[in-house]
């Protein structure tokens, strides 16, 4: 860093030595809105791309490989994104989480849109920022805190647009840019190369998981809803505190899977005693799995907890325990989720078809072969998906140093 840190120094003292010119959002661009009026058969054999919002989301630069299509009439008015522009996503279920951003750093050579969930920033200059540099700032500490105060709701929270507008921004000279992305890229490649490796055993894992899961036509299958019990998740009103203060039971999210894995004993957030409902807790051992929003990511819990109503939770009924392996029907939930995604009712907020969901066919091989399947599929799985060891172990740790330099190099002295 020491090397890293001079050069930095050297740029600032020669370009900007009393510190760096902050401004409001809306002092230098415009915000625009995504794709509106659109219903569920827009989305179908569409004519024209759009960007979504788990690519916002998932990407700090656009993903512009893009295969989602949604039809747009000649003549019809919605806005298009351009190279340079900073998209966002609109609302999330916690503040912090709000806001998440995502830059446009290659030229766009045809209309492409944004869907309704998110929205866009546009520079008035684009000369004054590169791109790049964007896309490193806006995942910064600095930012991430800004854009988190902006955000309110109670269940789900959306950013005001009228508080983000006013967020100040650092605007270093182009130079000073160009030597911290420089910095900045020679981490995210090495992340890059090494999330290409993990990439490549991903896929021999999944080729061996759907080939152990082809369970013969011969073998004895049950309704879902016949050989499980399905409870709703539920968000406790943020508002009460007694809910969440020193809460002890597990409350998972999305967040606890993306960071965690899906094999899961505790969660990041906590609730307490007196925010159960009658239903009560979610047993050891059983799946959670969305049906809402971000469709088919499941996990197994292995311990007591609740979970946010984006997740159905699904527990092995008691005359089925000695039928069905809690392991094997976490596996087995992996073709499940294929079956949800392509059972869907809503455009703009998709959701599972529940009655159908109930009628999805478990497979009820004997307990030896299950326990065969799980032996090996834990295998793979804590290869490619425990954080803890290996590739996913070492990306991780790498991603930590990045976000360290990064948040070093992204802090500046404000012009006064």
């Amino acid at each position: 860093m020491t090397k890293h840190k001079s050069n930095i120094e050297n740029l600032i003292s020669q370009f900007c030595p009393n510190g760096i010119p902050f401004k409001e959002l809306r002092e230098i661009g415009i915000l625009y809105n995504g794709l509106s009026g659109k219903s569920k058969t827009d989305f179908v054999n569409g004519n024209a791309k759009f960007i979504s919002y788990m690519n916002v989301y998932s990407n700090p630069a656009v993903n512009t490989q893009i295969t989602d299509y949604v039809n747009i009439a000649p003549n019809e008015k919605q806005n298009t994104v351009k190279y340079g522009d900073v998209l966002f996503t609109g609302s999330s279920e916690t503040p912090d989480e709000c806001g998440i951003s995502s830059v446009v750093t290659n030229e766009i050579k045809e209309p492409i849109y944004l869907n309704s969930f998110c929205f866009g920033f546009r520079l008035n200059d684009k000369n004054i920022f590169s791109p790049e540099f964007l896309k490193h700032l806006f995942r910064s500490d600095y930012m991430r805190n800004a854009i988190g105060k902006t955000a309110s709701g109670v269940t789900r929270f959306n950013v005001s647009k009228a508080r983000f507008e006013k967020i100040k921004i650092p605007i270093p000279p182009l130079p000073i840019q160009q030597e911290i992305v420089r910095i900045l890229n020679s981490f995210t490649e090495l992340e890059t190369e090494l999330e290409t490796e993990l990439e490549k055993r991903q896929k021999q894992y999944e080729y061996y998981r759907k080939k152990l899961l082809n369970i013969s036509q011969g073998i004895k299958r049950q309704p879902l809803g016949t050989v499980l019990n399905l409870k709703n998740g539920y968000t406790p009103p943020k508002a009460k505190s007694e809910f969440w203060t020193n809460g002890t039971i597990p409350w998972f999210r999305m967040e606890d899977i993306r960071l965690h894995g899906r094999i899961l004993t505790d969660s990041s957030q906590h609730i307490t005693k007196e925010a159960i409902k009658n239903s009560g807790l979610f047993p050891p051992n059983s799946i959670i799995i969305s049906t809402t929003a971000t469709i088919g990511e499941h996990a197994l819990i292995k311990v007591e907890s609740l979970s946010n109503q984006q997740f159905t939770c699904l527990t092995i009924k008691e005359n089925y325990k000695e039928k069905l392996l809690p392991e094997f029907l976490f596996y087995y939930c992996f073709i499940l989720s294929e079956w949800c995604k392509n059972n869907v009712n809503g455009a703009s907020f998709q959701i599972v078809n529940m009655h159908e969901f109930k009628k999805f066919p478990i497979p009820l091989p004997p307990l030896s072969e299950q326990q065969r399947i799980v032996n090996i599929l834990d295998k793979f799985e804590s290869l490619v998906n425990d954080i803890s060891i290996g590739l996913p172990a070492e990306i991780k740790a790498r991603h930590k140093q990045y976000e360290y330099y990064r948040d070093k190099l992204l802090t500046f002295k404000e012009l006064t």
